[in-house]
């Protein structure tokens, strides 16, 4: 049997990481589960790794939880809440390539990511009032983030899918593509990253998250604590704005 979970690597230091149990429409189990977890430890510890694409076998991007798998009432959800808030923490960007269903924990994921690229066939929907349960993985906290409060309402109290270019529109996508377009887009991107020093990178996406979380005094004040810390490496080679 083909892995639960795709590792390659389409340009250098680039991870892509494919979901791929298609016929469940890639939800999360807990092989997927583990597996994830696991190469998200790899990306984080090993410096080969410059930057991740996370994308789904076709038809779908990621359905969410397998309501099979974790029907148990011990079974252990938690599991992929903590895989899901790790997303964000890896240290590394992490672009999510949204081809298909991108639905609840399947969208947190996605929402874990650094930003979203989408195919024209993506869609994105939270189900957890449908199914009359209550999100852990953050998407109380990051669909408003990304979309602002009254869209995010829509979304998680309606339970109705949104298409790709609704999902432009919010702002909760970067780019629409044709589906052919949408991994050789990314792995560009992917790819201009990899090639920028990994410190600098990550010292911008952090000033960049701790910034987008604070006010605008406090986001500049966190921009020049990380360029004095960074002149004291002495690592500046161009101080222009």
């Amino acid at each position: 049997m083909e892995p639960v979970l795709l590792q390659e690597e389409p340009a250098g230091g680039v991870m892509l990481l494919t979901m791929n149990r298609p016929a469940q429409r890639n939800a999360l189990d807990l092989e997927l589960t583990d597996a994830l977890v696991a190469a998200f430890g790899e990306l984080r510890a090993e410096p080969r790794w410059r930057c991740a694409i996370l994308t789904g076998q076709a038809p779908a991007f990621c359905a969410g939880l397998d309501l099979k798998a974790f029907s148990a009432p011990d079974a252990p959800r938690n599991r992929v809440t903590e895989m899901i808030r790790a997303l964000p923490t890896l240290g590394k960007p992490v672009i999510a390539a949204v081809n298909g269903a991108a639905y609840t924990g399947g969208l947190e994921m996605a929402l874990g990511c650094d930003f979203i690229l989408a195919s024209e066939a993506a869609r994105f929907a939270d189900t957890h009032a449908k199914i009359g349960a209550l999100s852990g993985s953050g998407m109380g906290a990051r669909l408003p983030h990304a979309v602002g409060a009254r869209f995010a309402r829509q979304m998680m109290l309606s339970c109705q899918p949104i298409d790709a270019a609704t999902a432009l529109r919010a702002g909760l996508v970067n780019e629409v593509l044709p589906p052919e377009a949408l991994l050789p887009r990314a792995i560009d991107i992917a790819s201009a990253m990899a090639g920028h020093d990994a410190e600098l990178v990550a010292i911008t996406r952090d000033v960049i998250n701790r910034g987008s979380q604070a006010t605008l005094a406090e986001a500049l004040l966190i921009e020049t604590e990380a360029l004095a810390r960074r002149k004291a490496a002495g690592a500046m080679r161009w101080t222009g704005g």
